[in-house]
């Protein structure tokens, strides 16, 4: 189970202020889930400027999850889905639980390759 976070996010100001909201994010993501099995990796942008801060949902064998309008101490929520998706039989983060900033932020579920059929 890994959690990515676009450590290049700004806040809601565009300010290029170090560290940046996105790394803040990421580091309160790392404190959240230590000792929970689930990694924490910063990348340098998800390409969802307009809902500012962004992060990922990744499981092996299931669907992936962007997520937006998070803020520098949602951390604790991202971790709350991913550990409600890492016990998923289906593959999907479950609705019931799942904390109200990752039902808001939703901006994308991508299905794994292995669901993708050919068109004929």
């Amino acid at each position: 189970m890994t959690i990515l976070v676009c450590s290049s996010c700004r806040d809601e100001t565009g300010s290029d202020a170090h560290p940046r909201a996105g790394a803040r994010l990421a580091e309160d993501a790392r404190l959240a889930a230590n000792g929970k099995n689930i990694a924490v990796r910063g990348v340098e942008c998800l390409g969802n400027c307009k809902r500012r801060l962004s992060a990922a949902l990744i499981r092996d064998g299931a669907w992936s999850y962007v997520f937006g309008d998070l803020n520098p101490s949602s951390g604790e929520d991202l971790v709350a889905g991913a550990k409600l998706f890492a016990t998923s039989t289906d593959g999907l983060i479950p609705w019931r639980g799942r904390p109200d900033s990752l039902k808001r932020g939703l901006i994308a579920r991508i299905p794994p390759l292995a669901f993708i059929k050919e068109d004929k």
